[in-house]
């Protein structure tokens, strides 16, 4: 089948200019807004002779909402041309709802967000270099996208765009950013075949989550029997995601229960965010399709015994030279001056950095002593109590930090950008870490906050934030906290039916 993209020299074929020049594409809402670079012009062209030449029928427009969660369209084959020259739209309100599909903002009066009144579109604007075949939807491709109002300027809540800001900023001072993942979860046998209905809610209210079994025992860390007896599991995650080129590096059985993690091997920092959101997704469709139910909720009922994680590692390359920037020089040790004074700033903002490391009402239950989770802000020497863990130095690998406070459902956008936000300005103001903690647990050590609202009343006093990302932005991330915060408040758990039910 002859390619969509095949065409004479004459007609722009050739030359060193990647963009398409075929009448048809010229004018578009990418090549307007002059949206896209040479590469990714070139990899929409690779992308079209993809799915000629496998056949491929749908492709998912698909970006990553305040919460890391995808949304999107799936267009058909003879859509896709278009959906590149011009984007997808989708409802503007999307980016204005809490995790649970409540709107947290007004949409249809007056006192409306400029550029979300009427949930009126945002342009879902594809990067073709994101672009991958699904192994496990038949004849499916996949592609990442950045938002964009119809006018062509920034939508200031897109968080894939408000880390290559933080990104950028980080170019500005002759910096690189290596980020390395460690993503803990849960994987279930799946004991429902089909909705029941009490598991159909609504915005605000959502249904009974589904009945799960355990796969795994626990209190088994890296027990090579135990892992092979979900191996399963382990073969379906393996082909699945080496299949889709993210850069897999093992597959771990963790301590808890049905508790699994998967490290990827270290790259920059905007790749790195892609990975684990399409590695989150493609782990949670492939193990449904299987018959169980991956989920990446830290602290899921049944897992008392372990919590699950997402430890960040990150390191800085000097722009110029490519030289390491961590790695201590000859009258240093464990780490460089530039690396002491980032781990500065990661400590200094860290109960403001919560809010986006530990985006979650569940994720705080983590954060208990004594549990190979941090629970105050401390650092230590390749100490795995401590909330920020200094690794590497003198070794291949180069010294790195290893953030240990995030949960695994954090938006890694916002997670990784509260990073760098945190350490450039450490190394703007020298801020000094202090000696590394051999007592993580320490009683007079400042705590990290103890629930999601006290989070964002330390996102809400730490300027810092505002500054960098705009107080527009941080007054919307912390209205949408606040919102979910207050529902869990306003709700009577279990524990409290059990405790007072009968006492009283």
């Amino acid at each position: 089948m002859p390619s969509v993209d095949e065409r004479p020299v004459a007609e722009g074929g050739g030359g060193w200019d990647a963009r398409p020049m075929l009448a048809a594409d010229r004018g578009g809402f990418v090549d307007r807004h002059e949206l896209w670079t040479q590469a990714q012009y070139a990899a929409a062209g690779q992308l079209r002779r993809v799915i000629d030449e496998l056949g491929l029928e749908l492709v998912r427009f698909s970006f990553a909402d305040q919460h890391g969660v995808l949304h999107g369209k799936t267009l058909t084959r003879a859509a896709v041309p278009g959906a590149l020259r011009s984007g997808v739209t989708a409802p503007s309100s999307l980016l204005l709802k809490d995790s649970s599909g409540r709107s947290a903002f007004p949409v249809f009066t007056p006192d409306a967000r400029a550029g979300f009144a009427g949930a009126g579109d945002v342009v879902l604007v594809p990067d073709p270099t994101t672009f991958r075949v699904l192994p496990w939807a038949e004849k499916t491709g996949w592609v990442l996208c950045d938002l964009r109002f119809p006018d062509g300027s920034p939508v200031p809540f897109c968080t894939r765009s408000m880390l290559r800001s933080q990104i950028g900023k980080l170019g500005d001072h002759g910096y690189d950013m290596t980020v390395g993942v460690e993503l803990e979860f849960h994987v279930f046998r799946a004991e429902e075949a089909a909705f029941a209905a009490d598991r159909v809610g609504g915005p605000g209210a959502p249904g009974r989550p589904p009945r799960v079994g355990p796969v795994s025992g626990g209190a088994q860390l890296l027990h090579e029997e135990g892992l092979d007896r979900v191996d399963e599991v382990v073969q379906l995650l393996q082909r699945g995601l080496t299949t889709l080129d993210l850069p897999l590096r093992s597959i771990e059985l963790e301590f808890g229960p049905s508790q699994l993690e998967i490290t990827m091997q270290a790259g920059s920092a905007r790749d790195a965010a892609d990975q684990v959101v399409l590695a989150r997704s493609a782990i949670r469709q492939i193990c449904r399709r299987a018959g169980y139910h991956a989920t990446f909720m830290s602290r899921p009922a049944g897992a008392a015994t372990a919590s699950t994680g997402w430890h960040l590692h990150q390191s800085l390359r000097e722009r110029a030279t490519g030289r390491p920037a961590f790695d201590p020089g000859p009258d240093e040790t464990l780490m460089s001056g530039t690396a002491r004074h980032w781990l500065g700033g990661l400590l200094a903002h860290a109960p403001a950095a919560a809010a986006f490391t530990t985006p979650t009402v569940n994720g705080y239950k983590r954060y208990l002593p004594f549990s190979l989770a941090p629970d105050r802000v401390l650092w230590g020497a390749d100490n795995k109590g401590a909330m920020v863990r200094v690794v590497g130095g003198g070794t291949d690998t180069g010294a790195r930090l290893e953030n240990r406070s995030g949960e695994p459902a954090a938006s890694p956008y916002l997670y990784i950008a509260s990073q760098i936000v945190s350490g450039l300005d450490g190394l703007k103001h020298a801020i000094d870490p202090g000696p590394p903690t051999e007592n993580p647990y320490a009683a007079d050590a400042v705590r990290l906050p103890q629930s999601l609202g006290a989070a964002v009343d330390a996102l809400e006093a730490d300027p810092l934030f505002a500054d960098a990302f705009g107080a527009r932005t941080v007054d919307w991330y912390a209205k949408l906290k606040r919102d979910e915060f207050a529902r869990y408040l306003a709700h009577v758990s279990d524990w409290e039916q059990r405790e007072y039910f009968d006492l009283f």
